[in-house]
């Protein structure tokens, strides 16, 4: 057991040895963007929907908080590309 546990390690060593920073950044604001951003987005409306269905007080501002949010987190990639234009 000790041995494949010394051996998994030695892999991942191995494969981070030959990562960059900016393909790990890349990565990471892909996977952020492309599934984790969106389903935020997605459960922040459905959040605000159940409060508008439950007759919450405070229904129009979820709401609002949502469609906001989803407007950002939607548009990220958008948000992303332009301040990368800017830098260059």
């Amino acid at each position: 057991m000790k041995k494949i546990i010394i051996f998994i390690l030695i892999l991942g060593l191995y494969s981070l040895a030959f990562a960059s920073v900016e393909s790990s950044l890349a990565g990471l604001k892909s996977v952020l963007i492309g599934s984790i951003l969106p389903a935020f987005a997605v459960m922040g409306l459905g959040f605000a929907a159940f409060s508008f269905f439950t007759g919450n007080p405070n229904s129009k501002q979820h709401l609002s908080y949502a469609i906001v949010g989803s407007v950002i987190l939607f548009g990220a990639q958008s948000i992303v590309d332009l301040i990368s234009r800017v830098v260059q």
